[in-house]
């Protein structure tokens, strides 16, 4: 066996000195060429299941597919409340009520008097998808790649096997062929049975491909839909049956994003499928960005579209924005961010690790890392702590459009009910309950108390004194006060239950009906009860898994529950319907979980769902949200707040809980990054360097007897080895 030589033995040394020379940390896990690229690099938690925009319906799927494609409107990035502008579309949709048989009311016309609506959308001319296969042509205008055999697919195994990419110019047929994809059962979207109610001829349409003859591609031009209309080639009208002002939302989601005819023919073919290229996999968009690497079990990569026409970042927002540098790029054209690579991260605290190295440009702050990071004030205000600040971290905490809440059955013989009594039972619980506490506590300060239904940034909600719920809160000091137990306790008492119990002595026991497990859930369920206890209530906690907790919703067979709802799109109806009659879940299967039916809040609902946003339409809605409190199907909650960490680097960041489709809009400084990567990365030569030194006074010796041999054995000459 060869020994090592001396020098050997010192090269570890002579490696640490040249990783002391280089530029790049040594626990970068980028490449050195990526040292000063303009790339974002940010973490994500699930793979995506679904990327074809018929098919996605969940928030980590949009962060990638929303770079991709552009349905015809977006979110504005800066103004709130939340409001809808043009994206592929050269303005807003233009709406047109129409009678009874079809024809147009004239401009202004109550919307109650329409039984249909009319959508005309116009798209921006010179609008480009991205370069794609399935729009390669040959010198003859033929498609390439659109009759793919078994030789022909021998070396294709990725989208980037393909040799050749085209592009064409967006038209109005490709919105008129996303939609058709909607109906078709083929693809299954989750929208399809909400369509079938509005859009006109949908569910004829629907059955009709339903019959077709089964093969790998249905050419959906081949097959009317009676609500589309392509007017022209940047023009299509959307018919539906009936007046829905929430139908743009949806035009503002992927679901609605074009689909060139060809994609769908290249992508359809069995070849592809079977190596998995399929619109599932491989997007096809006009938007700023590509998706060029698609490897969900390690990371994802989107690129810029070398054919995107520059949309020119926001040139207004709310007020603050421009102090806070958020419109130091008004006009200019997006995107500004070269390239974005996500990679899988299943566990926080490597995503917090690369953070704090500057490996990850931004970071959600979990429960682990929140005293690091933040200091809560006195009045619930968030600030970023002296390390943090030291750094240059950049702090967001907005409060999302979501709501979690604690909810009665309207349908049981104790909590339910509309009379005096039952109100009073349930306004005394609605006190009782200390949500304040309970975010300080279980959500470390984040999170507003619930007031109503309607969460900040959605129209119709209401800030300050005139917000509060004076059923159980007061205007104190310049913020809501809970009411104190004592006024709870004599509710009670009108209730039929002084001290919390019967008429007959006897304890007054609620259930409460539980999907929540484990130490954390413990501790929340044991404060829970206190909390009614404080009215000498029992409490009874009856767990139970998420499919048994589903089904006993139902039935009805819950009592208490709690529950959560996020904004599909930032309309008061989306919240308001949560207590529509009609709705109810035991009678009607729909989304009012507690059965409540009130029909002076039906008719106002009726009235409100179908006017824009105005006077009219928030009289309306203060007056539903105060039957609301006053009848108390909700008895607390509270909004979400989530903190985010972006770094000094990072630039255009303000928190859009509606809008997925932001990467356009951020900045990035390269250099700054690398500066800061060295700066807190710069490795720790003592330790290292102390070893050494024991070792080389280690080595010494050992070198001097080698020398000694090697110079006795030049001396002997050559001869026999032992």
């Amino acid at each position: 066996m060869r020994r090592p030589t001396p020098l050997r033995l010192l090269l570890p040394l002579l490696l640490i000195a040249l990783a002391a020379c280089g530029r790049v940390p040594p626990n970068s896990p980028y490449p050195a060429s990526e040292r000063d690229a303009n790339t974002l690099y940010a973490a994500f938690a699930e793979r995506p299941k679904h990327l074809d925009p018929a098919l996605s319906y969940s928030s980590n799927e949009y962060v990638f597919i929303q770079q991709v494609y552009e349905p015809p409107l977006q979110y504005h990035y800066l103004r709130r409340p939340y409001t809808l502008e043009p994206l592929a579309a050269a303005e807003l949709p233009r709406v047109t009520l129409l009678d009874g048989g079809g024809r147009p009311l004239p401009t202004g016309a109550d919307p109650a008097l329409a039984k249909g609506s009319v959508y005309e959308l116009r798209i921006r001319p010179g609008i480009r998808y991205a370069p794609h296969p399935a729009l390669a042509r040959g010198d003859d205008g033929e498609l390439l790649y659109h009759r793919l055999d078994a030789a022909a697919l021998g070396d294709i195994d990725t989208l980037a096997d393909f040799a050749k990419r085209g592009s064409r110019e967006l038209t109005a047929d490709d919105y008129a062929y996303q939609i058709k994809r909607l109906a078709s059962p083929r693809v299954q979207s989750p929208i399809r049975g909400l369509l079938h109610e509005h859009i006109a001829g949908f569910r004829e349409l629907a059955d009709a491909l339903a019959k077709a003859n089964a093969g790998a591609w249905l050419d959906l031009r081949d097959f009317p839909l009676a609500g589309i209309d392509v007017v022209d080639r940047y023009t299509l009208r959307i018919r539906l049956n009936d007046v829905y002002p929430q139908f743009q939302y949806w035009l503002a989601m992927p679901f609605f994003a074009p689909m060139p005819w060809e994609a769908d023919r290249f992508h359809s073919q069995p070849g592809l499928a079977a190596k998995n290229i399929t619109l599932d996999w491989y997007p096809v968009g006009t938007g700023p960005y590509m998706l060029t690497v698609n490897d969900p079990n390690r990371r994802m990569v989107l690129e810029r579209n070398p054919l995107f026409r520059g949309e020119p970042y926001p040139s207004d927002g709310e007020p603050g924005d421009a102090a806070a540098g958020l419109l130091k790029d008004a006009g200019r054209p997006m995107p500004f961010i070269d390239r974005a690579v996500f990679s899988l991260e299943r566990e926080s605290i490597p995503v917090w690790t690369k953070f704090l190295q500057g490996y990850y440009d931004r970071s959600a702050v979990g429960q682990d890392s929140f005293d690091q990071v933040v200091n809560l004030g006195a009045g619930g205000e968030l600030a970023l702590t002296d390390t943090m600040r030291a750094r240059g971290m950049l702090l967001s905490s907005p409060v999302m459009a979501s709501v979690f809440y604690t909810g009665f059955n309207m349908l049981d013989d104790v909590v339910g009910g509309y009379d005096a009594k039952r109100l009073a039972l349930r306004q005394a619980i609605a006190i009782a309950i200390d949500q304040e506490e309970s975010i300080a506590i279980f959500q470390n300060g984040l999170g507003v108390a619930m007031q109503g239904p309607l969460p900040p940034g959605i129209f119709g909600y209401r800030d300050g004194a005139a917000g509060i719920n004076r059923h159980a809160y007061t205007w104190d000091q310049g913020r809501p006060r809970r009411l104190g137990i004592d006024r709870a306790r004599a509710l009670l008492k009108k209730a039929g239950y002084p001290g919390g119990r019967k008429p007959d002595g006897a304890p007054l026991v609620l259930y409460f009906d539980s999907m929540a497990s484990g130490p954390d859930a413990k501790s929340y369920l044991d404060w829970l009860r206190k909390q009614f206890a404080k009215l000498g209530v029992q409490l009874v906690v009856r767990s139970t898994d998420y499919n048994r907790f589903q089904d006993k919703m139902r039935r009805g067979q819950a009592q208490i529950y709690q529950w959560g709802w996020n904004a599909d799109y930032p309309d008061p109806e989306n919240f308001l319907f949560l207590f529509y009659g009609p709705h109810g879940k035991v009678e009607h299967g729909g989304e009012n979980a507690s059965n409540y039916a009130n029909p002076q809040f039906d008719r106002l609902f009726e009235r409100m769902r179908v006017l824009p946003n105005g006077p009219e339409r928030q009289r309306l809605i203060d007056r539903m949200v105060e039957l609301l409190r006053r009848d108390a199907p909700w008895v607390a909650g509270f909004h979400p707040q989530q903190v985010v960490l972006n770094h000094a680097w990072t630039g255009n960041l303000k928190p859009n809980d509606m809008a997925t489709n932001t990467l356009k809009y951020q900045r990035l400084d390269p250099a700054l990054r690398a500066r800061l990567r060295e700066e807190w990365n710069r490795p720790h030569w003592a330790p290292p360097a102390i070893a050494g030194g024991l070792a080389l006074l280690t080595v010494l010796p050992a070198l001097r007897v080698w020398r000694r041999r090697l110079a006795a054995t030049a001396q002997s000459g050559p001869g026999p080895r032992a």
